[in-house]
Formats: C-alpha cells, structure tokens, sequence
C-alpha cells in the first residue's frame, strides 16, 4: 500500500546503522536520479551513522572497534562500492596460519577448512586438533543417515551426530563464536547454516556433499581466488559509511534525535514522535533498529511481544598496537579460543598481517574479542581491567613482551542478536501481526534478517526497492 502526504511521500528510516543508512541511500539517489516526490528523512539516535561499523585512524594505523571485514557472497556490497564509485579500495584478507586454543596450547586448523576450499577427510586425519578417536567418530559422517528433523533445529547437535562432541566442541563452536557469539547448542541452522542441511538431505553425507559441489564447510560455494575470502576497504569499513552520508542532501540526517513513538494521530495519519523534535508525519516508516529498540516503538505492548523470546550477547573488541620487536614469531594471522581454555578472549587476530595497510611495517596490531553468551561478566570490568585480563592471555599464547603501546576498548552491549531455534517463524509472525494494524512499517536489521554486513546492505537495497516499486510502473 503507497500512501501521500500531501501530494509528496514522506519516508521516515529509524536507524542509521548500515541496513538504514543503506536504504535510506537508495531511496534519495532514486528520488533525485528520478525527480520523485519523495521525502526522506534519517533519524539516528547517536552523534555517528554506520552503528557497529566504527573505524579509529591515528598516526597511519587503522583500527576497526567493530567488524573488521565482510564476506560478500551476494555481492551486496560490491554492488553498493560500485554505486558509490569506491569499489576500487576494496582490498581481500592475506592467507596465514590460523589456530585454535585448547587447554593453552595452539593448534593450526586445517588451511582448507578456511580458505573456503571444500573438506576432505584428510584434513581432519592430519590435525593435531583432534584425538584418533575423535577422527574416526568423524568419518562416521560417510555412513549416518540423513536427519528426519525439520531444517530448524541447533547447529550444535545436527553437527555433533554426523561428526561427533569433539569436531564441534574443538573447531565449530570457537569459529562460530568470533561470529555470532553464541551458544551452537541454541543457534539456529535454518537462520545460519541452511546450506548443510540442504547438503545432507541431497547427498547424507556432508563431507561427500561438499566436496561434490566444492563447498566449503562454514562459507558455501564460492570460486578459487588467490586471495583471502574476506575483504574491507584500503582505510576502513568506515569508507562506505563516509561515502554514503556524503551523497546525502542536507537536511536528511536527524543525529542525535531519538524516535520515541509511531502511532496514528487523530486524522489516522502515521506520526513518529522524536525526543527534541516536532512530530513527524510519515507515509512510510523503515525501523530499522536492534530489535528492543524495535519493541519500545509503540504504546501497544503486544504490538512486538514475540521479540521477548530474543537475545542479545554483549561484547567488546580490545585493539592492541605494539612494536615489531615485542614479538618473537608473527607468522600466525588468528587464533580462535575454545570454551575449554581458561583464556579470557574468545579470538584474536593480527590485524596488520591480515590487513597490511592498517599500519606501518615496524608495528603490530592484535584485535581480540571478549565476551560471548554464558561468558559477559568480563565486559563489565573497566578499561584497565579488561587490558591485564586481554594481556596476560596474549603473554600466555603469544609470549608478548612488554605492554601495549595503545589499547582501545570498545564495548557493544546487546549487540549481538542471537538466531535462536524458531527465529525465522517468530520473525515472520512479528511482521504480519505489525502490518495487520501498520501495513506501511517495515523491519530490517541485524535483529531480524541477517547480522552481516553484506546481508544487512542487502537488507536495505531489498527494502529501497520495495518502496520504489510503485514508481518504476
């Protein structure tokens, strides 16, 4: 349904992390390419755009306090890079040695298993990750049946019965805690992995599966490259933020402006309620904020009630820069932390080897992150507390010498919204109830439809289009 106030569509987007400040992009590149009459407005609570996507650049040293990357399956954000004329500061992750902790000591992970290359059982034969006995549970993967349980079941049990408590407790659950920062025993495979269970009910066997499609275990089909899978821009993923914001017109962005409320008025006229602003009328309104932010919306309680059932981890990023010379060895690029381990940090990247632009050749910088579901205390010590904790972890693994030269702590807390079983049906059942009484409200974001940078652009171009489809007729 397209409604107009007074002869000009007025668009309202809450939210100005990516999936907003994406949409509301398009909408006026659209509007202004096509002289529409379209009226865009960005409201955006903080005194930045861009949410979790957060560079800090000093002294030629690039920082990332939130994601450091993205995976661009879809080519959403090449896509966006291409609009925005950026596409070529877009730079691919360097290949290296990449570990997992157990107990306190290092162990490399297959090179295949990351690189995107489709498993072989060879890789698991030969790590030192698992036990003989552990290998042998794995290749039981040839041999059990498909599963007769719906695609919508934990990550952590569907993969525990075709390869076995260890492949999961030593390699699934550390890589996909750097991700989601979640519990595999509650994260959903529908909502984060559907494509195995796709492989399993084609072919049973994952590992056979897999290595017919050449698909990788944990990123899909994707083509050989010389270069990592992983990418972000010469100086920072902030780059696109920047880039988009510049082409907005003024006036457009409302910063440090909270949306309050959405309610009719008495001429049943959908109004957002700002907190030092007028009243605005809308036409149309993209929410496109975490998902309690969502539920604080609307007088109606049980407008959004289903969203109770969801999560949210807390975290923090912990950025480390030192000199060359406090190493001994740096020809490692990540190590992942496994819930055995009594290390603090869940993960830890050199951000200057996978990154070489982020800082000049004679410093280091380590990227850790703390804190995941079942372990958000040490989010809350201070900033002093959080560098010994994160230190002494690097000095046990690593054999750093000396202190850091900068530490940036940066927390997110609820940051992290957790795909639990039933998330894509509660989902769905929120957006009915909401459009039965607000058929032109919209929900996007990383709460709802995809936590990664490229599905959150996606989320945005998606729902741009949906709301310039009337005007392409």
């Amino acid at each position: 349904m397209m409604t107009v106030t007074k002869g000009r569509r007025r668009i309202v987007i809450i939210g100005g992390g990516i999936t907003g400040l994406t949409a509301t992009y398009y909408l006026q590149r659209a509007a202004v390419a096509k002289q529409l009459p379209i009226d865009i407005t960005l409201v955006e609570a903080s005194l930045r755009l861009g949410g979790k996507v957060h560079t800090h650049r000093k002294n030629g040293i690039i920082v990332e306090k939130g994601p450091e990357s993205f995976f661009d399956r879809t080519g959403s954000v090449q896509q966006l890079a291409q609009d925005l004329h950026i596409e070529d500061s877009i730079v691919g992750n360097h290949l290296g040695p990449t570990y997992v902790v157990l107990g306190n000591e290092l162990y490399p992970v297959p090179e295949s298993l990351l690189a995107g290359d489709a498993p072989h059982i060879s890789s698991f034969i030969t790590s030192r990750l698992f036990s003989v006995s552990g290998k042998v549970r794995a290749a039981g993967d040839f041999v059990i049946p498909r599963t007769h349980l719906p695609i919508d079941q934990p990550v952590g049990p569907f993969l525990r019965r075709r390869f076995g408590a260890e492949i999961v407790e030593n390699l699934v659950e550390p890589l996909l805690a750097s991700v989601y920062a979640g519990d595999v025993e509650q994260l959903s495979l529908q909502t984060t992995f559907p494509e195995l269970y796709d492989v399993e009910q084609k072919h049973r066997s994952l590992l056979l599966g897999m290595r017919k499609a050449q698909s990788s275990l944990f990123y899909g089909d994707i083509p050989k490259q010389a270069e990592g899978i992983f990418h972000t821009f010469k100086n920072g993923l902030e780059t696109m933020v920047e880039a988009m914001e510049a082409t907005l017109k003024p006036g457009t962005i409302l910063k440090g402006v909270r949306a309050e409320a959405i309610a009719y008025n008495a001429d049943k006229e959908m109004t957002v309620q700002l907190s030092h602003k007028p009243i605005m009328q809308a036409d149309d309104i993209i929410i496109a904020t975490p998902y309690h932010v969502a539920q604080g919306l609307f007088a109606d309680k049980q407008m959004l009630q289903e969203l109770d059932d969801m999560t949210a981890a807390t975290i923090a990023t912990v950025n480390m820069v030192f000199k060359r010379d406090q190493f001994v060895d740096l020809k490692a690029l990540a190590f992942f932390v496994s819930r055995n381990s009594d290390l603090t940090i869940t993960s830890c990247t050199w951000s200057n080897l996978k990154w070489p632009t982020t800082a000049p050749q004679d410093y280091v910088v380590l990227r850790s992150y703390i804190g995941r579901v079942g372990d958000e205390a040490i989010v809350e010590l201070s900033d002093r507390e959080i560098e010994q904790n994160v230190l002494a972890d690097l000095q046990q693994t690593l054999g750093v010498n000396g202190k850091p030269l900068t530490t940036i702590v940066t927390r997110w807390k609820d940051a992290m919204p957790q795909y639990t079983v039933g998330h894509k049906a509660r989902i769905a059942r929120v957006e009915q109830k909401l459009h039965e009484v607000y058929p032109n409200v919209h929900l996007a974001g990383s709460s709802f439809k995809g936590i990664s940078i490229p599905e959150c652009v996606a989320q945005g171009q998606q729902i741009a289009a949906q709301l310039l489809a009337p005007y392409e007729q």
